[in-house]
């Protein structure tokens, strides 16, 4: 007992799924589309805000 550390035997590296270049392109194409409609109802809430707070709350007392 040298006092080394016995390693365990490493299974064989897999290269997982592989994509086609279709795929690749449906998955850009899908992930352009909800970062979009992400964009959208975030601005949606952002102009919906301020019509319900009114134009007065510009010209409030500080």
């Amino acid at each position: 007992m040298s006092g080394e550390k016995k390693q365990k035997p490493r299974p064989p590296q897999e290269e997982g799924v592989v994509l086609t270049p279709e795929q690749l392109k449906r998955r850009r194409a899908r992930s352009i589309a909800i970062a979009s409609v992400l964009g959208f109802l975030a601005l949606l809430f952002y102009v919906v805000t301020i019509v319900k707070l009114g134009p007065n709350v510009l010209h409030r007392p500080l």
